[in-house]
C-alpha cells in the first residue's frame, strides 16, 4: 500500500514522504490515527503543501539549531503543577505541559514541538529534572525543568 505521511513516524519517514507499507499497517494503524493518507495522483499537490509547511516549521540550519540550543540551555523553566502531601503530583507531567512551559519561557523563536521532547522516566515529583529536546537531527539540548507546586 502506498501512503503519504502527514506526520513524522519513527522508523518510517517524515511528513510529506511517500512510503510503501503493508496493507494492514496502513489500513489499521497509520490512516486511522492520521499519520498518513492514501497516495493518489492528485496527492502530489498535498505532498508539496506538507513539505512547505514542514520546511517553515523546521530549524533552518545547524547554526540556527545551535542558537536555539544555547537559548534553551541558558533558561530554567518553571512548571507549576498540582501536588499533594510530600511533594507527590496528582498524575504525571506530560510532554504537552513541558512544551508549553518551554515555549513561554524561551520565547516564540524556540517554538518547541511536543514530539521533540524526550523524557527518560515520567516526572511524578516536585523538584528539578533534566529534559532532552531534539532541536535538530544533530543537536540535542538539555533543559532544566523546575517542577513547583502551583
Amino acid at each position: 500500500m502506498k501512503l503519504i505521511l502527514t506526520q513524522e513516524v519513527s522508523g518510517l519517514g517524515s511528513a510529506g514522504d511517500i512510503v510503501e507499507v503493508k496493507d494492514g499497517y496502513g489500513r489499521n494503524f497509520l490512516i486511522p490515527r492520521g499519520f498518513a493518507i492514501r497516495w493518489t495522483k492528485g496527492g502530489e499537490r498535498t505532498v508539496e503543501s506538507i513539505r512547505k509547511a514542514r520546511s517553515s516549521r523546521e530549524v533552518r540550519d545547524l547554526d540556527h539549531a545551535q542558537e536555539i540550543k544555547a537559548r534553551l540551555e541558558g533558561t530554567t523553566v518553571n512548571l507549576p503543577v498540582r501536588a499533594g502531601e510530600g511533594g507527590r503530583l496528582f498524575g504525571a507531567v506530560t510532554v504537552n505541559d513541558i512544551a508549553g512551559a518551554i515555549n513561554s519561557a524561551a520565547g516564540e523563536k524556540a517554538a518547541i514541538d511536543k514530539r521533540k521532547i524526550i523524557l527518560g522516566n515520567p516526572i511524578k515529583s516536585l523538584g528539578t529534572h533534566q529534559v532532552t529536546v531534539k532541536v535538530h537531527d544533530d543537536v540535542d539540548a538539555t533543559v532544566n525543568l523546575n517542577v513547583v507546586a502551583g
